[in-house]
């Protein structure tokens, strides 16, 4: 089958010359091409035509992209959306100066979420997650990673996969899930975090990989959840295993999250609002991604991570929504692209490179995504936009008039 995306005002490829990711100033070259057209077979993309060739091609599919531009599908690499229950009065404590870690504290925050997962059947939760996909899929995302870490318990974290798992099969974008037992520690084990320790390493760990439920695994390194020296238990038992490796760090304290991540590789670091000015160089030097979470700062009232300088200083940059009930109840990615040119300062250059080719890289699968190049499948967010500069003007507003995965439509608005 042969599909044609043809007279788009635009087509911003992020190509990588086969690097498959970008550093510092590389950020900011996203190639345009104008007066072009991509060709699609067997879900990947086979060429990228003149329009004036493209009239004379045969096609089984063909869309008039006029007045529109072509990005890259977008990855949505960091959320938490498959909960259930609300957090608003938390929302209101804040509004009125009650901090993160004292609602986390009082028995709110993440223990208030995994409270209503545990009294959440699978297909409540699954009611639940299906229109937060959808929602994100009108946004122009074709990739969405969704973690576990709201059951903190054996039964409950392995009902929460078998959720997100549902709809690896059951939605038309590609559906990534990642165990994040290593949440925080649940009430039962408060006094004994050696115990839950040991339930992650020794049953967990081992019973999700046999059970391909997950092969990404997340830690939150923090002064109210797990240590550094806790980090790397984990870690070691699940490079073992086969996992691939992230961490949640620097969001509130510094526990020295950073190193355990670099010394393991990790695809990525996760927040790094508080992130230390002389540890900014050490993502120089390795190829794991900082993935920048605006939506936290926004909604928490509390510091931007240093995203500029990241990229000064040669980093690679990711953004995501983290998109969960809490600190971040915003599923809107393309407001947090506009929070990032707005607060962060970046250049809606380096915000398409964040939230396309170095989310993918955050995730493992920038070999096969995240860019418009010959071979990769054929994943677009399709704008209705003269430049790539109103996405951004656009506050709030979802310009998206087609998402496609792997050559299919799976959204159009009329």
């Amino acid at each position: 089958m042969r599909t044609l995306i043809t007279n788009a005002e635009q087509i911003f490829t992020v190509d990588t010359k086969g690097k498959n990711f970008k550093r510092g100033k590389q950020h900011s070259e996203l190639h345009s091409i104008c007066d072009s057209a991509i060709v699609i077979e067997n879900g990947s993309v086979k060429d990228i035509i003149t329009n004036i060739t493209a009239a004379k091609m045969d096609s089984d599919v063909r869309i008039d992209a006029r007045n529109c531009i072509v990005l890259p599908g977008l990855i949505e690499c960091h959320t938490h959306a498959a909960y259930s229950g609300t957090r608003a009065n938390e929302f209101l404590m804040r509004l009125k100066g009650a901090s993160y870690e004292e609602i986390a504290q009082s028995g709110g925050g993440i223990t208030s979420t995994m409270k209503a997962v545990r009294h959440s059947s699978f297909e409540e939760l699954t009611k639940l997650l299906e229109p937060r996909i959808s929602h994100f899929i009108e946004q122009g995302v074709t990739t969405l990673e969704i973690k576990s870490g709201y059951g903190l318990s054996f039964y409950d974290e392995i009902k929460q996969l078998q959720v997100i798992n549902h709809f690896r099969t059951h939605s038309p974008i590609e559906i990534i899930p990642t165990f994040l037992g290593a949440h925080t520690y649940p009430p039962e084990f408060k006094n004994d975090h050696k115990g839950y320790l040991n339930m992650i390493i020794n049953e967990m760990l081992p019973y999700i990989i046999k059970n391909k439920l997950a092969e990404h695994l997340d830690v939150f390194c923090e002064l109210t959840a797990f240590t550094s020296e806790e980090t790397d238990l984990i870690f070691n038992k699940a490079k073992k295993l086969g996992y691939q490796l992230r961490l949640h760090s620097e969001q509130f304290n510094n526990v020295g999250g950073i190193d355990v991540a670099l010394k393991h590789k990790a695809l990525s670091v996760d927040h790094l609002e508080v992130l230390k000015e002389e540890d900014i160089p050490k993502f120089a030097k390795s190829e794991t991604v900082g993935v920048i979470l605006p939506g936290a700062s926004f909604f928490l009232d509390c510091p931007f991570a240093p995203a500029r300088k990241l990229i000064d200083n040669n980093g690679i940059v990711a953004l995501s929504t983290d998109y969960n009930p809490g600190s971040s109840h915003i599923p809107n990615i393309l407001l947090i692209m506009q929070i990032a040119a707005l607060k962060m300062k970046m250049s809606i250059e380096e915000i398409i490179s964040a939230v396309t080719i170095n989310a993918a890289k955050a995730l493992g699968i920038n070999d096969k995504t995240g860019s418009i190049e010959i071979g990769k499948q054929a994943d677009f967010a399709i704008f209705e936009a003269k430049d790539i500069s109103e996405i951004i003007y656009n506050i709030g507003i979802n310009i998206n008039r087609f998402t496609m995965k792997k050559g299919e439509t799976v959204f159009k608005r009329n």
